[in-house]
């Protein structure tokens, strides 16, 4: 009885839930800084820095997708569009950090500093991933939808249990939001108050399918009301917007304050892959519309708006990407020198019979086409 009589009413316990509900839910309109009085108040240092990483970050996308089409890599998913999600990732993250990555995001690894050609190695075709993801605080490019969100939300909770000063960043998609890893992944971050962020870069399509014949929710950020979590629309193609709404959910993670859920509305300009036909299912004219909001004309305007953006700008940032367009043809262009055969080795402790019967039959058509000289694999 005692404490029936000392216990909140329950009046003021409907109140105080619904003013939390009230302080999770979205804003209705996309957060956006280029172009408004808050990006008078940015650095120009930071700005500058932008410029030179979307410029540079434009031809790593261009170039690998080149090298890509003259059979140098087995495939890339392209992020031309998205390059601002990428950036600002990257950007807010210290090096004690964890970023976890889908496959699209190569070019948000590659701004964590991580060799370009560690991150290309799963593409190319390298056992397993190209880099150390306990050297780099950086997990694999993930291929299979939303399955790397729990692992963020894990590994981020035992951080905390560990006392460790860690955040865990973790990239997803539109159509990620729709698997179940993403909402079991959210569900135990909110629960235990994991210190991690959701980033969900909405690109209107899970490959050829409209968000629209997907969810029906008003926003993908009300997905993560409904777990708990305070959730924010951003417009995806701003990279200040991108950066000043990551940040303020890294900063609230590592405080104590729990997870966050971020929607980025940005756009795919290229197709899903380089084996994509993106013309079979949206218009051209829904293209060069987005075309007009590109991420690295939108950060142009304001920099010339402000007196920033002059020829010796430019040609920095081009000089930039130049020398890594080159770098990537010469090293993409040497022998990997790699073994297919790696391809089986540290999948599971005690390979199953499947895995054997798969191992001896490529080892099989490898000793076939040996045989068989220069011309080998016409067998096939």
């Amino acid at each position: 009885m005692t404490q029936l009589h000392t216990a909140t009413h329950p009046h003021e316990a409907d109140a105080a839930a619904l003013r939390a509900r009230e302080a999770l839910l979205p804003e209705v309109r996309a957060l956006r800084v280029l172009g408004t009085e808050q990006a008078a108040g940015a650095d120009p240092d930071l700005l500058l820095s932008f410029h030179r990483r979307l410029v540079t970050g434009r031809r790593f996308n261009e170039q690998v997708t080149t090298l890509t089409r003259q059979g140098m890599l087995a495939g890339y998913p392209s992020s031309t569009g998205q390059e601002a999600c990428q950036i600002a990732a990257a950007q807010v993250l210290r090096p004690q950090d964890w970023l976890f990555p889908t496959y699209r995001d190569a070019l948000a690894v590659v701004a964590r500093d991580i060799d370009p050609l560690q991150v290309l190695g799963l593409m190319r075709g390298d056992w397993h991933n190209g880099y150390d993801p306990r050297e780099t605080r950086t997990a694999p490019l993930c291929t299979p939808l939303a399955t790397h969100l729990p692992h963020a939300a894990g590994l981020a909770h035992a951080a905390r249990l560990a006392g460790d000063d860690v955040v865990a960043l973790a990239l997803t998609g539109d159509g990620g939001t729709s698997e179940g890893d993403f909402h079991e992944g959210l569900n135990f971050a909110a629960v235990q108050r994991a210190p991690v962020v959701f980033l969900v870069q909405n690109n209107g399509y899970a490959i050829s399918v409209p968000l629209h014949k997907q969810s029906a929710a008003p926003s993908l950020a009300h997905k993560g009301v409904g777990y708990g979590m305070p959730s924010t629309l951003v417009d995806g193609n701003d990279v200040l917007a991108v950066h000043t709404a990551l940040g303020a959910a890294v900063e609230r993670a590592r405080g104590g304050g729990g997870p966050t859920l971020v929607e980025a509305l940005t756009y795919r300009i290229d197709a899903h892959t380089n084996a994509d036909d993106s013309t079979r299912y949206r218009p051209d004219s829904e293209v060069e519309r987005w075309r007009r909001r590109d991420p690295v004309l939108l950060l142009e305007r304001e920099l010339q708006e402000r007196g920033l953006l002059d020829e010796a700008v430019r040609e920095k940032a081009e000089a930039e990407a130049d020398a890594l367009a080159a770098m990537l043809r010469r090293r993409l262009g040497a022998p990997a020198g790699l073994d297919p055969m790696d391809l089986f080795e540290h999948v599971f402790a005690e390979p199953t019979s499947q895995l054997l019967e798969q191992r001896d039959m490529l080892s099989e058509e490898l000793r076939l086409d040996a045989s068989q000289g220069p011309a080998g694999g016409a067998h096939r």
